[in-house]
């Protein structure tokens, strides 16, 4: 146990350089949220479902391990609208979804630079919810359901941006990510003898601030 906590001690001083090396930043971004949608295919009809085009918030702390390649923790929030159409008939309930993940960033600018160009990639989960309130009688109901519930999805993240730097500890960012879920069958529920397969995108364009620390 002694040697242990020896061993322990002089790792920590060795890394601890390496570590106070390290750039952190913390950030806050807005925009728009952009879904594709998926097709439920029914014999009594077909219908598209999916998210309306809404707003989006983000937030993030990252480090950069080096030079030019960083990693950051991330949290989305969205107010985008269940949606399910067919015909001249549309339906909606309220909706929004919240989203934890982590991406990988790799710069191709040093840190240095006045503007660095940055492509991301990662995976996270993402909480898709109807927050509308349930009806007796829902349009379309015959094909698939708007609920209110939730459900958790794995979910990948990729894109890119551009950092500028405005002062010495503040950057601009503008960045465009695409997150991709398989669709929630839970909240947009099909109907008897309907089906439905395939992923959602979630196009994100965004802005914000970060501040190094």
């Amino acid at each position: 146990m002694k040697h242990f906590a020896s061993v322990m001690f002089f790792t920590l001083l060795a890394t601890a350089p390496a570590a106070l090396a390290q750039r952190w930043e913390l950030g806050l971004a807005g925009g728009g949220s952009f879904f594709t949608k998926q097709t439920f295919k029914n014999p009594a009809g077909n219908a598209d479902a999916g998210f309306s085009n809404g707003i989006a918030v983000s937030g993030w702390l990252g480090n950069n391990t080096s030079n030019l390649i960083g990693g950051e923790l991330r949290y989305d929030y969205e107010r985008s609208d269940l949606k399910l159409s067919s015909g001249g008939t549309n339906v909606s309930f309220g909706g929004q979804t919240n989203a934890v993940h982590y991406d990988f960033l790799l710069h191709f600018a040093p840190s240095e630079a006045h503007v660095r160009p940055f492509i991301a990639g990662g995976a996270g989960v993402k909480v898709y919810s109807g927050t509308g309130t349930e009806q007796a009688f829902q349009p379309l109901s015959n094909i698939a359901l708007l609920t209110r519930t939730s459900q958790v999805e794995p979910m990948v993240s990729v894109g890119g941006g551009v950092k500028f730097s405005l002062a010495k500890s503040t950057l601009l960012r503008v960045e465009v990510h695409d997150y991709l879920t398989p669709f929630p069958k839970n909240v947009i529920a099909p109907a008897q003898g309907s089906k439905i397969g395939g992923w959602l995108s979630d196009f994100v364009v965004s802005a914000g601030l970060s501040f190094l620390f």
